[in-house]
């Protein structure tokens, strides 16, 4: 009998059915939901206790969202243990647990309500392509280890999932308006303020207590904030000097939720679109994403008690220049990317006996393509299935084990991705979890199928700019970038506090690294050539040669460890407080040189207030990052980045009613000059304003 009250547990009531609450949202009180209350669905595919989950997790909810400096998706994964956040620009911004980011990041899969909008083309995600408001947003999942056991490919080094609230949580009518500055003043220049604005409405609705509705849209545009001047730091490299710009973001979304009227079964239908424009930082330098480049998707779900059946299309359709290079004819390098995704899935849970709960399920994928930087291929077919059983040893004992299997017609062979974890409770509100992963990242399109010639310039000692013609192709024999995973995590909720330590080690193998395949050599120089063709073979012989083609290759192995500590009290209802440590070893490299990789910071630390009273809320949040080094955009651009301190705030009321919100968010308050790309613009001190009526 313990046993099957502790599988009744494992099944909480499902989140479609806690979505309906009893008032309007205006009424609600805005409160942290306690630990052992929130439930998650992205570790497992299926809706489970977070305290349950067999990886480490992190949560954001609606209310942390509301009441963050920073409500952007990608902000708020600064303060998550062992994430590492890059921004480059007014619109690009990079996250990876556990591991180095740079610019377009592979190793995430990011998920709005499960479907993807992972790029493959690219192998990276466009977090602007995010089609909701944060106050639409119910809460954001963050798996910041291996998920490649049930979510397949490119849940590498977690899952962010960002999780919308139901129609019948946001009914009424919302508009919201945003406006502020922030500093982009040279040294020693003039006082120079860079401005934002956006604005979105959203509209809610319960047709009948079966039928509900949502359809909003936003429009952000911003402009570009400050480039860096001078020279790289600890090197005679100048930073070039192009045109920086800003952003544009419109965006329309739409959903449907019909319960059927067994209330069992209900079907989701949903849409959207989001466009953008500005730069997007790459292998090849700055790329300069025109306006009009849109991303558009569908979505259904179909959902009859655990079982579900859902599908998607992804659609972009953009178009790009590259800032710094030329094409092999001398004239702009222009870029046209086009891609169709089709997903279908299905996923199920059944109790089996007295003691496991098991899942399964799995999809297969379709990808169109047509880029013009890829023009050896135009179609890549895929697919997976799963299978995980939660068996319940004991009252303190679970174990966790599954099993996916995933086949790409751009592999030789299927990619097997285990796992396990046994959880164990050694008394009450404490919980140990042990776990063992395999994930891996398939190789994008224009990983295997680059083709494209440049002309780009480099600084020839004693004759100046000299520019020359490069060769950039893909790799269609490239194996998947595989990791294993080892983890051991201690999780201690004691009242209103929850403290946890976790330690992991990450091995992978077969890295899918952009490097310099060739070099330019006495018997070849190229064209133009000013010196004498001997110190090209000289420039070899250093280790540095003047490249000649640049392709995609799998190094051996990367070893990357680490721990985490993180803390969060509940002081009252109404006041809370957080704080965590990340410790990052510099990466291990086997079979290569390690100034290949990125090195994410040695140490990172986040702590946070936040309180409520009455009409009146506000937090405020500091933030250390420690120095990083950065070699992925061209090879002359590399160097470190300093370590700096960030400190953030917001503060805003309600009206009595609550329908009408006034909030003000000042980031970067100490006004300091971060830059956390090598490469990337320099972010200083920004005030907005928003201003919020429900009706």
């Amino acid at each position: 009998m313990i046993r099957v009250a502790l599988l009744i547990a494992s099944l909480p009531v499902p989140l479609a059915e806690r979505e309906r609450p009893q008032q309007a949202p205006a009424q609600q009180e805005e409160q942290q939901r306690p630990v052992d209350e929130i439930i998650v669905v992205s570790a497992s595919r299926r809706e489970e206790e977070l305290r349950y989950a067999p990886a480490t997790m992190t949560v954001v909810t609606d209310a942390g969202i509301g009441n963050a400096p920073g409500p952007v998706v990608t902000d708020l994964m600064r303060a998550v243990p062992g994430v590492n956040v890059s921004q480059t620009s007014a619109r690009d911004v990079n996250v990876t647990p556990r591991a180095a980011t740079g610019t377009l990041s592979d190793s995430l899969l990011v998920l709005l309500d499960g479907r993807s909008i992972y790029q493959d083309f690219f192998g990276a995600v466009m977090w602007d392509f995010l089609p909701i408001q944060p106050e639409e947003i119910k809460q954001i999942e963050v798996i910041r280890s291996p998920a490649s056991a049930v979510w397949g490919a490119n849940a590498m080094s977690g899952v962010v999932n960002v999780i919308s609230k139901p129609p019948r949580e946001m009914r009424g009518t919302s508009i919201g308006i945003r406006f502020g500055q922030f500093d982009r003043t040279p040294i020693d220049q003039p006082y120079d303020g860079g401005g934002l604005f956006s604005v979105d409405l959203m509209h809610a609705a319960a047709v009948s207590d079966r039928f509900a509705y949502k359809i909003s849209a936003g429009f952000l545009t911003q402009e570009a904030f400050l480039r860096p001047s001078g020279t790289i730091d600890g090197t005679a490299t100048p930073y070039p000097d192009f045109a920086n710009k800003g952003t544009t973001q419109p965006r329309l979304d739409a959903r449907v939720d019909y319960d059927m009227a067994d209330r069992r079964r209900s079907l989701v239908l949903a849409g959207g679109i989001a466009a953008t424009e500005g730069i997007l930082h790459s292998g090849l330098g700055p790329l300069d994403i025109h306006r009009g480049s849109t991303f558009k998707y569908g979505r259904i779900a179909y959902t009859d008690g655990q079982l579900k059946v859902r599908g998607f299309v992804n659609a972009l359709d953009g178009e790009a220049r590259a800032v710094l290079i030329k094409s092999d004819t001398g004239q702009d390098l222009d870029l046209s990317f086009e891609n169709q995704a089709y997903d279908i899935e299905l996923s199920n849970l059944h109790l089996v006996g007295d003691r496991h709960v098991v899942s399964y399920g799995g999809n297969y994928r379709y990808n169109n393509f047509d880029l013009s930087l890829a023009p050896r291929g135009s179609t890549r077919n895929e697919g997976g299935a799963y299978a995980q059983d939660e068996i319940i040893l004991s009252e303190r004992l679970r174990w966790i084990v599954g099993v996916r299997l995933d086949a790409f017609d751009v592999l030789s062979k299927a990619v097997v991705s285990p796992r396990t974890t046994l959880l164990m409770k050694p008394r009450a509100g404490h919980t140990m979890r042990l776990s063992y992963n395999r994930a891996f990242r398939a190789p994008s399109f224009v990983n295997s199928y680059l083709e494209t010639s440049f002309r780009t310039t480099a600084n020839v000692p004693s004759a100046g700019p000299f520019e020359f013609e490069v060769v950039a192709v893909g790799n269609d024999r490239l194996e998947e970038e595989a990791l294993t995973a080892y983890e051991g995590a201690y999780v201690i909720t004691a009242g209103p506090v929850t403290a946890t330590a976790a330690a992991y080690l990450n091995q992978t193998s077969n890295a899918i690294q952009f490097t310099q395949t060739a070099s330019y050599s006495s018997s070849a120089p190229p064209p133009g050539w000013p010196l004498a063709p001997a110190v090209l073979d000289e420039w070899i012989a250093e280790g540095h040669g003047l490249p000649s083609e640049f392709s995609y290759l799998n190094f051996d192995r990367i070893t990357d460890r680490g721990f985490e500590l993180s803390g969060e009290i509940r002081v009252s209802a109404n006041v809370s407080a957080r704080a965590n440590y990340s410790w990052q070893d510099e990466p291990e490299a086997r079979g290569f040189s390690a100034s290949e990789l990125n090195v994410p910071p040695r140490h990172r630390f986040n702590g946070a207030v936040s309180a409520a009273r009455g009409r009146y809320f506000g937090s405020l949040s500091a933030g250390f990052v420690d120095s990083a080094f950065w070699q992925d955009v061209q090879p002359e651009y590399t160097g470190n980045t300093a370590a700096y301190t960030i400190v953030d705030g917001a503060f805003g009321v309600h009206s009595s009613d609550r329908l009408m919100t006034v909030t003000l968010r000042g980031n970067n308050l100490l006004n300091r000059r971060i830059q956390q790309h090598v490469f990337g613009d320099v972010i200083r001190r920004s005030i907005t304003g928003e201003f919020r009526v429900r009706f």
